[in-house]
């Protein structure tokens, strides 16, 4: 998909390329690669870099074109991992500037909407670097408050029962944790390098970097604070796992005693040997009697926990 957006206070999209328009290419066909490369002139290995879903954030400039990759979160509509990372690459020459992403991300849509609410005209190539970095933070923080509503339901899922399904969803959510926290650190340092170019430093917004640094922390810290209450609650319940087999093999241990004491008692008295009571014809039932009362009241102490 292919989309083009000029300023009018804030983005508006149009219909065709015009000096100095953003152009926003996402999951690219084989046609709008060809209309980078040979329209364009991009650099193809650029777009190459872009392509690669493990790309890191980083800003490299060749024959005067500028790449600048950021890492954007995006739902991954993988069961097993909800929520996942992936590259956003940005690059400019003069009077043109394209994005592109090989993966759906709700970002760009809601990044135009949000300039057209607040009438937000993008000054320059780096000022769209940075707004798109904002934006980013910004779903990252949405992105978080929806994995940290998965680890509550997954905990409420646990105090009921816990089962395999509901450690793999914990396991799962930490996945994205992984990915979350790796991306946000790689973005910072993109942002300190943009932040001290020296032909640039000039004419950067204060505000704006202001705002990017702060939203980018808030997304690191609330990123960490997440995963560690995570990590903290999988080894509770670990902890409680643990215990619960303790106390699974201490009953399993008193309940075999217990069933021990007749079948002690009837070796005993089948042994072929003198016992008193190899004559009586009420020595079965004696027997009997015996192994029931002992066996009550192993039952009766196991109950009162004196065993162990």
């Amino acid at each position: 998909m292919k989309a083009f957006y000029t300023n009018n206070n804030g983005l508006v999209e149009i219909q065709k390329w015009t000096s100095n328009c953003w152009i926003h290419i996402e999951s690219p066909t084989e046609s709008d690669k060809n209309y980078l490369l040979e329209e364009l002139q991009l650099p193809e290995a650029f777009y190459n870099d872009i392509e690669d879903i493990d790309e890191r954030p980083r800003i490299e400039i060749e024959d005067g074109w500028t790449l600048i990759i950021m890492r954007i979160p995006i739902k991954s509509g993988d069961v097993k991992i909800p929520f996942h990372t992936v590259p956003l690459g940005i690059i400019f020459k003069e009077d043109i500037c394209v994005t592109i992403s090989f993966y759906k991300t709700e970002i760009i849509k809601d990044f135009v909407a949000y300039s057209q609410r607040k009438n937000i005209d993008i000054e320059d190539n780096f000022n769209l670097v940075l707004r798109l970095l904002l934006s980013s933070s910004v779903w990252y923080l949405k992105y978080l408050k929806q994995i940290n509503h998965k680890i509550k339901l997954a905990e409420d899922n646990l105090e009921k029962s816990i089962k395999n399904e509901e450690l793999q969803a914990l396991l799962q959510i930490e996945k994205c944790f992984v990915f979350f926290i790796t991306s946000l650190k790689a973005n910072d340092v993109l942002f300190q390098r943009i932040k001290n170019l020296k032909a640039h430093k000039a004419n950067y917004d204060p505000e704006l970097l202001e705002d990017v640094e702060i939203e980018l922390n808030q997304a690191q810290d609330t990123a960490n604070i997440y995963n560690n209450i995570l990590t903290g609650m999988m080894d509770a319940y670990a902890s409680v796992i643990s215990n619960n087999m303790n106390n699974i093999m201490k009953q399993m241990t008193s309940i075999s005693i217990i069933l021990m004491i007749p079948t002690l008692i009837a070796s005993l008295y089948g042994m072929n040997v003198p016992n008193g009571l190899e004559e009586s014809k009420y020595g079965i039932w004696i027997l009997l009697l015996i192994s029931i009362i002992l066996s009550s009241f192993g039952v009766f102490l196991f109950k009162r926990r004196r065993w162990f």
